[in-house]
């Protein structure tokens, strides 16, 4: 895979992160612009995670059967215009809509990316892929929420939507002037009639559904954070909105840097194998985040430790969860993407409306949930070791 390739990849993978990170310095500003509280304004990134469910299940057939390039063009255009419409919005409603649309478009990038790095690389080489995305889109949350900080005070909130809009027509060119299509043309391709066979066939995959739950538990977890951190920083510790985004870059960056320490550790054991022991670190730094909100401490510090560690460890579980999952699913893997990245992002969307459900005023709801999808994560990656253990995903 050239590095041409894998940095139009990864700008493609950035596309979640750039539609939410970049905008979250900006909600105390849309619920003073549109009159309404900051609870509110979180239905618009709740909007956004249902139209990355859904939208995936779309890409994933139609990338499948027509190839990665055509179903890419169409939805990075529909990114690029609705993030206009963001811009535009004259009231809440309508930016929650666009929002949604938005995502649809979006989404896209996410399911292809995924696709690509299966058509190109076995499931060893897959999982480095991974991890070098992690270091190109890993950028987008240190950046995004700066630039959207200082947009913010310069020019006010709209001018972060036509931040993305500049971003997607850029990606729009790369894709159309250095992306080759990797979908096979020696190999059939499959006809839409059969994408819900598919996604049945996908579904009684215990491996494929383990390893993406472990990977979906551990990005809902993330989505949480995202949903809850604008509250907890900003408002509950009294950081400011142009300051927020170097600590959520300096969590970014640890993920970053995991990510990279995982593409080494590769070298010596499987994916499967690091994956299911970060998992454990992963829940340990959640239950003492628990521990740290439960005793509402005046500092914002003793918070951000643990919080670090669960990010950061998403660095290794994120690509060596994917990597498993997508093995073995060849010409069906913009299908088998599709259904991961859907299943995952169900999750988050359910974990982030979770936080605003469970708000008290302080870190608690953000510590809680946190630490459920660590739970859920351990039990998932338990699962594959059985599978393991049976011969059925031989990935350690």
């Amino acid at each position: 895979m050239t590095f041409r390739i894998l940095l139009l990849l990864g700008a493609l993978s950035a596309f979640g992160p750039m539609a939410i990170d970049f905008y979250l310095p900006s909600f105390p500003a849309l619920a003073k612009a549109f009159v309404t509280d900051v609870e509110h304004v979180q239905l618009t990134l709740a909007a956004y995670f249902i139209g990355l469910a859904f939208g995936q299940l779309i890409y994933g057939p139609l990338a499948d059967s027509f190839g990665r390039r055509p179903p890419l063009l169409v939805g990075v255009t529909i990114f690029t215009l609705a993030s206009v419409g963001c811009a535009l919005a004259p009231s809440l409603e309508w930016l929650i809509g666009a929002r949604f649309v938005q995502a649809l478009g979006g989404c896209a990038g996410m399911v292809v990316s995924r696709a690509v790095v299966r058509d190109l690389c076995d499931p060893i080489a897959s999982a480095k892929a991974f991890s070098q995305l992690m270091l190109v889109m890993g950028l987008a949350p240190i950046l995004a929420p700066l630039g959207g900080g200082l947009l913010l005070e310069l020019f006010g909130w709209q001018s972060i939507f036509w931040g993305l809009t500049l971003f997607s027509a850029l990606v729009l060119l790369g894709i159309a002037a250095w992306l080759p299509e990797t979908l096979s043309s020696v190999m059939p391709r499959a006809p839409l009639s059969g994408a819900l066979g598919q996604y049945r066939r996908l579904f009684g995959d215990w491996q494929f559904l383990a390893y993406g739950m472990t990977g979906g538990f551990a990005i809902a977890g993330m989505f949480a954070y995202i949903a809850g951190s604008p509250f907890v920083f900003i408002q509950l510790y009294g950081v400011p909105p142009e300051h927020y985004g170097w600590l959520f870059g300096s969590n970014a960056a640890g993920f970053i840097l995991v990510a990279q320490v995982n593409a080494f550790l590769l070298r010596h054991r499987g994916p499967s194998f690091w994956m299911r022991r970060v998992t454990w670190i992963y829940l340990a730094c959640a239950a003492a985040l628990l521990v740290v909100s439960s005793l509402q401490t005046e500092s914002l510090w003793p918070l951000l430790l643990p919080l670090f560690g669960c990010i950061a460890s998403l660095g290794c579980i994120l690509p060596n969860a994917s990597a498993c999952a997508m093995a073995g699913q060849g010409q069906n893997a913009g299908s088998a993407s599709a259904l991961m990245g859907s299943l995952q992002f169900g999750v988050a969307a359910g974990a982030a409306a979770l936080v605003g459900v469970l708000h008290d005023g302080s870190a608690m709801p953000l510590a809680l949930v946190i630490s459920l999808c660590g739970c859920a994560a351990v039990a998932c990656s338990l699962v594959t070791w059985r599978l393991d253990r049976n011969g059925q995903a031989p990935l350690g």
